[in-house]
């Protein structure tokens, strides 16, 4: 197939991908370079099954090499990867989550880590103050590891795999330190399965450009009206196959992104883990 053909492909995929997620057309000029790289983040899809194929080791050390070469704040370097090989960790970890038993199954699992830790020590080593030690430290090192994990799926998705992160384990992140032997000032920020994928898997409809994207400042404007339009467009697309906690909410009528979203918000969850946080020895002022 042609360079032109490959390149009309990739735009009218682009466009699909983007017109299901969003609801309406974007442009997309077909002169642009690195079109198949668009068509890939376009259209993005998390995946829980797995084909029964390794993800080999020299594999996971080139992506990982790869998410590490992302933006890092001021060059600290805040971010650590962890695979964990171990079926008895990974084990300990996938108890915590029993709903979510592609911890256990996919072909590779990894955690993403936000660490601290060699600051605080550079200060020591040089014989430097270390004044900033307050809510920032934690919150840069904490994008740090969420930029790493993005630019791994990114990687990963480029060579065929698929991807699902996992933002609970930080529901019993005590549980993910202990067993990964975290040091201070080294927080988990999600995990990741991996594995090779054993079907297509859908996209994710989102809200509206017009919700999410703002051109200087914010408008006046009826949120409640967009949320409700991206609640019936999405029924329409990829309605909610349950509902939460039918014995504390009963069965709505109409149930969309907005109702599942106050109902699993309305449940408390990880209010431990700004103690955990400082623990660590992160100062959260």
């Amino acid at each position: 197939m042609s360079g032109e053909n490959l390149d009309n492909k990739a735009e009218a995929a682009i466009g699909a991908a983007l017109s299901e997620r969003f609801g309406e057309d974007v442009a997309v000029d077909p002169a642009l370079r690195g079109l198949d790289e668009l068509a890939r983040i376009a259209a993005h899809r998390s995946h829980r099954r797995y084909l029964p194929r390794a993800v080999e080791p020299a594999l996971l050390r080139l992506l990982c090499a790869c998410a590490l070469s992302a933006p890092s704040k001021s060059d600290l370097q805040q971010c650590d990867i962890v695979i964990v090989s171990d079926p008895a960790i990974r084990g300990a970890i996938a108890a915590t989550i029993p709903d979510m038993p592609w911890i256990g199954t996919a072909p590779a699992f990894l955690v993403f880590v936000a660490n601290g830790e060699r600051l605080p020590l550079l200060s020591r080593l040089r014989a430097k103050p270390f004044p900033n030690d307050h809510l920032d430290a934690f919150f840069n090192a904490a994008v740090d590891a969420a930029i790493v994990l993005q630019n791994f799926v990114r990687a990963a998705e480029a060579v065929g795999l698929g991807c699902c992160p996992i933002s609970a384990i930080r529901d019993h992140p005590g549980v993910v330190d202990d067993v990964l032997c975290l040091p201070p000032r080294a927080v988990p920020v999600a995990g990741l399965c991996l594995g090779w994928p054993a079907e297509a898997g859908e996209i994710s409809p989102r809200l509206s450009l017009a919700t999410t994207v703002i051109e200087n400042a914010y408008p006046a404007r009826d949120l409640a009206a967009e949320i409700d339009a991206y609640d019936r467009r999405r029924a329409l697309l990829r309605p909610y196959r349950r509902q939460r906690n039918l014995a504390r909410w009963g069965e709505a009528p109409s149930y969309g992104w907005s109702e599942d979203k106050a109902r699993q918000y309305a449940e408390p969850t990880r209010g431990d883990f700004g103690s955990f946080v400082r623990g660590k020895g992160f100062c959260l002022d």
